[in-house]
């Protein structure tokens, strides 16, 4: 094995967040500057916020509304359909009442 290749660890490396937490640990470098930490990142502490630059969410309402209004006109259309309506007779009630005016009219004849 080659000697001299690998960088030298250090066991106690100090960790430097922006929001001031400090720790230590294992690295190559010994002293590291970060952004975020468990301390301060949103996803941690419960304070993130969903950002909608593109107005997706409200994009996504708007056509579940229209869906829903599409379906309820559906439903409402085929129990339309399917509900005989007043005007309307079977063909047997056709037939009956067709008899009964032949009968009228040889009757009057």
């Amino acid at each position: 094995m080659r000697t001299n290749i690998h960088p030298t660890y250090h066991p106690k490396a100090t960790v430097t967040c922006v929001c001031g937490n400090t720790f230590t640990t294992g690295s190559t470098q010994e002293a590291i500057q970060t952004e975020l930490c468990s301390n301060c990142h949103p996803f941690y502490t419960g304070k993130q916020n969903l950002v909608d630059t593109a107005g997706r969410v409200e994009r996504f309402e708007a056509m579940k509304k229209r869906t829903e209004a599409v379906k309820q006109k559906r439903t409402a259309e085929k129990a339309k359909k399917q509900e005989p309506s007043e005007t309307e007779t079977t063909p047997e009630e056709d037939t009956q009442a067709k008899l009964q005016e032949l009968k009228k009219t040889l009757e009057n004849k």
